[in-house]
């Protein structure tokens, strides 16, 4: 199949599916199709995967497109599309980040590790792909990859971690002492870091999600609860 990446800061990606080509993603995400292109939703991997896949923030029937023809997809804010080969080896992604991968990639969810979850506040639960075949991502903001060693290390603020190999180690660390958490907090800054060993690549999100609302927020005033101020004046 035919893939291209288009656009700067809000990247989409466009597909051209030959006849009997097949790929699936989040219909969410799913922005334009030819009309030869033909859908079908599906619980992929039976009852259990899809409930799996539901308690990621997922859909539980996933999008099916069959070519020919072209499908486009993108995701709700700016950001960058970025294209994982899988040649029988798996990844472990940050749900709401997954547009579409090929057919002959499985679609699957696993506990994350619980500090990561709860305390980074991106869910506890990741998306497993595994398989061979591309999987397509989206990066909030912007991406860095890693190719770490065997035992190297390196921490990453936990709303920005993006995905990484499975074969990972992965561990939760704390951002200093106490007095160090509650000023991060106020500050909407990061207090929870995790820790991925290699071998193995991990990417990155440039910003977070939770990070952006925390800095548009401050635009926002607290009298009545409406209006936003900019600059010190009110609109």
């Amino acid at each position: 199949m035919e893939i291209r990446i288009l656009g700067y800061d809000m990247q989409h990606v466009r597909v051209y599916l030959q006849p009997g080509e097949v790929i699936y993603g989040e219909g969410g995400h799913l922005v334009a199709k030819s009309p030869s292109i033909s859908l079908a939703f599906k619980a992929q991997g039976g009852l259990l995967k899809s409930l799996e896949r539901e308690l990621t923030g997922s859909r539980f029937f996933i999008t099916e497109l069959a070519g020919p023809g072209m499908a486009e997809f993108s995701s709700f804010l700016p950001g960058r599309v970025i294209q994982v080969q899988l040649e029988g080896n798996g990844i472990k992604v940050e749900s709401n980040s997954f547009l579409f991968a090929e057919a002959g990639v499985q679609y699957s969810a696993s506990l994350a590790p619980l500090g990561a979850g709860i305390l980074g506040g991106e869910g506890i639960f990741l998306a497993n792909f595994k398989g061979n075949g591309s999987v397509f991502l989206h990066a909030l903001g912007g991406v860095t990859s890693f190719v770490l060693k065997q035992g190297e290390e390196m921490e990453i603020e936990a709303e920005h971690l993006l995905a990484f190999d499975e074969n990972m180690q992965v561990q939760v660390t704390r951002l200093g002492n106490l007095r160090t958490m509650i000023l991060g907090a106020i500050e909407q800054e990061g207090i929870f870091f995790v820790k991925v060993t290699g071998p193995g690549r991990v990417w990155v999100h440039n910003t977070s999600l939770g990070q952006l609302i925390g800095k548009l927020s401050r635009y926002f005033t607290g009298s009545g609860g409406s209006g936003i101020s900019i600059g010190g004046f009110q609109i």
